[in-house]
């Protein structure tokens, strides 16, 4: 669906416009066009690849979704592929906004996300000076309103990875940390698939041979790529800890065990000493000393005892039990 169509002159919003109309604007000097779609119909893509001239192997791209992020140049013009993510609950929801930016013109395409950009237009829009840059400045501002929100989901998962280091040494199941854990590797996971390609792209737009669309602003991409390095540190940091606190938790649950065991071994202990001297009495042979005793009976059991009482003491100093 169309979710605006705008024409902006000299960094100045003309006004919105039809889609019919696209083409007599952007003949006009000084004028560029920026359009903006969510979860558009094959036709709706085939109109803009029609009024803007676009590359068919981008346009098949946005179309089909589930890219990569990645920044492609096609001729004079840029295709970027962006990846957003957002909190839904426990989960993230990715989603996908695929940018076509020309001399003239701006095409937002958004996928299967939820919050819209209206407040980055409103941003460009109050920056006129800024605008007057054009299309370029406007997938600057796409961008860094794209990064910008992954610090928040970033934290979110930073602080859930805290409350489950907390619960590591609480009493609770180790199972239940290592599942924990794991969903947070996972949601790191899916962060890192979206910056961490597009940390690779976006040197791309400012030193050395600049995109046409975007020449004049490699102090403003380059601000983009340092908050992707930090996001990217940030990211491995996490994972790092998240590897350790598993490790942890595994080695709890082998501390565990071996407790287990250790009790085990002690209780088969206080079991196999009258279980040996019952044995010995127990065999069928005439000829035994101490059958005929008549304390024999008793004193074996005090021997039993005796025997059990010292080991129990032992292994309870020990730790065993």
């Amino acid at each position: 669906m169309l979710v605006n169509c705008v024409a902006y002159q000299d960094g100045r919003k003309l006004g919105d416009i039809d889609t019919a109309a696209i083409s007599e604007y952007l003949k006009r000097p000084g004028c560029f066009v920026w359009v903006a779609l969510r979860d558009p119909a094959p036709e709706e893509l085939a109109r803009m690849q029609e009024e803007f001239g676009l590359h068919e192997l981008a346009v098949e791209d946005a179309r089909h979704g589930h890219q990569r992020p990645k920044i492609e140049e096609y001729g004079d013009s840029l295709f970027v592929v962006m990846h957003t993510v957002e909190v839904a609950g426990d989960d993230l929801k990715p989603g996908e906004i695929d940018v076509f930016v020309g001399r003239n013109y701006v095409l937002s395409v958004r996928q299967h996300a939820e919050r819209g950009f209206l407040d980055v237009r409103s941003r460009a829009e109050r920056e006129p000076d800024l605008l007057k840059n054009g299309s370029g400045y406007v997938l600057y501002a796409l961008m860094d309103a794209v990064v910008d929100r992954y610090f928040p989901v970033l934290d979110a998962i930073e602080m859930e990875l805290e409350k489950v280091e907390e619960q590591l040494f609480s009493g609770r199941s180790p199972r239940q940390n290592i599942e924990s854990l794991y969903y947070v590797k996972q949601k790191l996971t899916t962060l890192k698939h979206a910056t961490g390609p597009l940390l690779e792209n976006s040197g791309k737009l400012f030193g050395g041979r600049v995109p046409l669309p975007c020449s004049g602003l490699g102090e403003y991409f380059r601000d983009i790529f340092d908050h992707l390095v930090r996001i990217n540190q940030s990211i491995d940091a996490a994972r790092e800890t998240v590897n350790t606190a598993i490790q942890v938790a595994l080695a709890m649950v082998s501390v565990s065990d071996n407790e287990v065991t250790k009790r085990l071994a002690a209780y088969a202990a206080l079991v196999a000493v009258p279980t040996m001297i019952a044995g010995v009495y127990g065999m069928n042979f005439e000829t035994m000393p101490e059958l005929q005793w008549t304390w024999g009976y008793p004193f074996s059991i005090a021997v039993m005892a005796a025997i059990d009482v010292f080991l129990f003491v032992k292994f309870r100093k020990a730790g065993w039990l």
